[in-house]
């Protein structure tokens, strides 16, 4: 299952707690809103009450009613009776069917059926010997029910508030998360190309008023761009010493190796004497080989190795490489067989020096872990514009928790397979055959079966060979 990103991460829970505190806000101020207007439904149905009294009079011994008294104010229905709670004057609101005793100044709470009601009764005394009751009547049910509607609306407002907030918080963690995005796709990068000059570059701007005010995130990449300083020149002081040891070495190497020459030519050595140069003669090669596969790679790491690209046979390339290695293994007496299947007639772009030695390091390679009287196979074919190669051998393989590191420099795998290469292999000819084959836009990899053998296929891309042949017919022409 896919993890959630961070920023979905932090969009939910703003978005989660913003609803909380939102819905929790609403409950409050309905609880509260409820009670508010029901009391005040109640305050202006005792004050309606109370004001209708000036709209009674007692003229010449008859009562007389204002027309106010009918009139239905913040609906509050009024209603006038007699002393004997007869009905004289006034209106009673539809669905109240009920009379109800008389209570003087009592706010009483009625239910008729399905409904409710506030009903205040008030005496009000018109003259001397002439008393008369007001009852004021409003619906709880409708106050309730205009209330409803407002709650109804804000429910309905809710989601859109809700996807308001998620889209605010998103884009808000996202403009927040930028820095690390690009921290993130620079570090990506830098494990892609091995280009530790890249940085993020987020505190460029240092001393302008734009990063004045910086938070972690770009104190985070500050400090990721010092560290990439450091290493940057950690490793460039590492690629000039290995330049710098190679270039010394060479010459002690070379006059050792002279040395051993002019030695050997001696007559009057004796058999061990002579058996004895041979032995420094031959490490002293080894070391040359070393220290040359070390002066190629230092100057690909800085970028001093250029590739001279021809458009190249890579059949007869390879057929040539495999039977060299042929004549070296039946030297080494160990009856070993390499057997080629190579498509005819594969031409390709390619550098015709640094191909031939991604070969023999991957043939070589084969030979020196193959079992006696084993078998290697070569094959190389051309498909959809590449060139796709193959060295398999059924020698002692590599085991797996080995296989991710045999490209890295001097990684040497298992005992047995150091014990079997017998110090031939210095451990860096895999790393020069990866960097050959990325070098002209291909890759390498590599399957084995510990006890069955290994599979080593590189594959490049054949090149544009409309070009060369127009550059070619150019060229011709002009001649």
């Amino acid at each position: 299952m896919r993890r959630i990103s961070l920023k979905l991460k932090l969009t939910l829970l703003y978005t989660f707690f913003m609803i909380l505190v939102t819905c929790a806000a609403l409950a409050i101020l309905f609880s509260l809103s409820t009670r508010e207007v029901l009391s005040s439904t109640q305050a202006q149905l005792e004050k309606r009450v109370q004001d209708s009294a000036d709209n009674i009079t007692m003229r010449d011994g008859e009562l007389r009613i204002d027309s106010d008294f009918y009139s239905v104010t913040r609906d509050v229905y009024l209603s006038l009776y007699d002393e004997n709670l007869y009905f004289l004057y006034g209106r009673k609101p539809y669905g109240f069917d009920i009379q109800p005793e008389i209570e003087d100044g009592q706010l009483r709470t009625i239910r008729d059926g399905s409904r409710e009601w506030y009903v205040y009764d008030m005496s009000f005394r018109v003259s001397e010997d002439y008393t008369v009751y007001i009852r004021g009547v409003t619906s709880v049910t409708d106050a309730e029910a205009s209330f409803t509607v407002t709650i109804r609306f804000a429910l309905i407002l809710l989601p859109g508030m809700v996807l308001v907030t998620a889209f605010v918080g998103y884009r808000f963690t996202r403009r927040t998360l930028l820095p690390v995005k690009k921290i993130t796709r620079t570090v990506q990068e830098i494990r892609a190309d091995a280009d530790l000059s890249r940085r993020i570059g987020l505190t460029e701007q240092k001393g302008s008023g734009k990063n004045r005010n910086r938070d972690e995130v770009y104190e985070l990449a500050e400090t990721f761009d010092e560290m990439l300083d450091e290493l940057e020149e950690v490793f460039q002081r590492e690629k000039q010493f290995t330049s710098d040891v190679s270039h010394e070495l060479r010459t002690p190497v070379s006059v050792i190796l002279a040395q051993c020459g002019a030695c050997l030519e001696d007559e009057t050595l004796s058999p061990q004497q002579r058996e004895q140069i041979m032995v420094i003669e031959k490490k002293a090669g080894d070391m040359a080989e070393m220290i040359s596969h070390l002066l190629f790679l230092s100057r690909a790491d800085q970028g001093r190795q250029p590739l001279h690209k021809e458009w190249l046979n890579l059949s007869e390339l390879t057929q040539m490489a495999a039977e060299e290695q042929q004549f070296l293994a039946d030297d080494a007496g160990r009856g070993l067989q390499i057997h080629c299947e190579i498509q005819p007639d594969i031409h390709a772009m390619a550098d015709e020096t640094f191909y031939i030695r991604m070969l023999v390091n991957l043939i070589s390679n084969a030979v020196a872990y193959s079992n006696e009287k084993g078998n290697i196979y070569v094959s190389l074919s051309s498909s959809g514009g590449w060139v796709n190669g193959a060295v398999k051998d059924e020698g002692i393989g590599i085991s797996e928790e080995d296989l991710p590191h045999i490209w890295e420099r001097f990684y040497r795998a298992d005992a047995s397979r150091t014990n079997r290469a017998q110090g031939s292999h210095s451990g860096l000819g895999l790393s020069m055959v990866k960097w050959i084959a990325e070098a002209h836009g291909g890759r390498v990899s590599v399957t084995s079966v510990p006890g069955k053998g290994s599979t080593f296929t590189f594959s490049m891309p054949v090149g544009e060979e409309e070009n060369i042949k127009n550059e070619k017919d150019e060229k011709n022409e002009k001649f």
